[in-house]
């Protein structure tokens, strides 16, 4: 996808392998940027698998370390958590609700990390071969290269000489969807963290008036008081190792798609109203951390 230019020392950033090259003259002068991380470099988001692994591997180690598997491991204290959370989750939306939920954070932990600085780099190219060759043919080129499909759209809009205004307007609709979309998403893991806990104090109440109503019987005390222990102990982990951080790094992720279609929503409409590319330029470095800032022009 990216569409890379030269380094600006500012912006600290290397040229990547997988820039697609341009012709002759849209090549970058002297004193281009060179972005390096392509906005595809990773095809997971190796901080969340790393952060999960992580933390179940110190709990396992943990774990073995201090007694037996088996004493860790019980179905009726899976059951009311696991299920009961899901279930009362349920109850709070719905099954598409939660279901699109678990397709949000699959997606946000698979799909490419996007550089915005690599974006800008590719937005401003666009933009300098738009005035020279023309948008149709860009545009074909760039689906065929696996250009964002917001990006794309914007620039299907200008191709079909929509008004400025008009393309905003739409623009701007699709982006608050998608951050509507995000935000049900993280409420849906926000409650979860919610439930999971208060299943596992249910389970823990069941657990002891299992064991105190069977107080003859002294075989039934052992698997009363592991359920009673061991809801707890489910419920802590699914909350604040799995739920809470996922919902986290969910609304991380709204963050940087906002900014990133900003860009191209900003870009699409420059585009459409033939605007000098310079101009896109200092809009462009307005929407940027300063350390990410990039110098394209001369």
């Amino acid at each position: 996808m990216a569409i890379e230019g030269k380094a600006d020392a500012r912006a600290g950033i290397d040229r990547g392998a997988s820039a697609a090259p341009l012709p002759a003259g849209d090549r970058p002068g002297p004193a281009r940027n060179k972005v390096g991380r392509s906005s595809r470099l990773r095809e997971f988001d190796t901080a969340t698998i790393l952060g999960l692994a992580g933390a179940f591997t110190l709990i396992a180690a943990a774990i073995s370390m201090g007694g037996s598997w088996g004493a860790f491991v019980d179905i009726p204290a899976m059951f009311i958590v696991v299920g009961g959370t899901f279930a009362v989750t349920t109850i709070s939306f719905d099954l598409a609700d939660v279901a699109r939920a678990q397709h949000i954070v699959l997606k946000s932990i698979a799909r490419p990390v996007r550089n915005p600085a690599v974006a800008v780099i590719e937005v401003l190219q666009i933009a300098e071969r738009c005035r020279r060759e023309g948008l149709l043919e860009l545009h074909r080129e760039l689906a065929d290269r696996g250009t964002d499909a917001f990006l794309l759209r914007g620039l299907e809009l200008a191709a079909d000489g929509m008004p400025g205004t008009e393309m905003e307007r739409i623009m701007r609709k699709e982006m608050n969807a998608v951050v509507e979309r995000h935000a049900q998403g993280a409420d849906v893991l926000h409650r979860a963290a919610e439930v999971a806990p208060a299943m596992g104090l249910i389970g823990t109440l069941v657990g002891l008036v299992q064991m105190l109503g069977n107080l003859e019987d002294p075989s039934t005390i052992g698997p009363s008081m592991a359920v009673a222990l061991l809801t707890t102990f489910y419920g802590a982990i699914l909350a604040n190792t799995v739920f809470a951080p996922l919902a986290g790094k969910l609304e991380r992720r709204t963050v940087d798609e906002t900014l990133l279609n900003e860009i191209y929503l900003s870009a699409s409409a420059s585009i459409g109203r033939q605007e000098n590319p310079r101009r896109l330029e200092l809009l462009l470095n307005t929407l940027l951390p300063p350390a990410k800032r990039v110098t394209y022009f001369t």
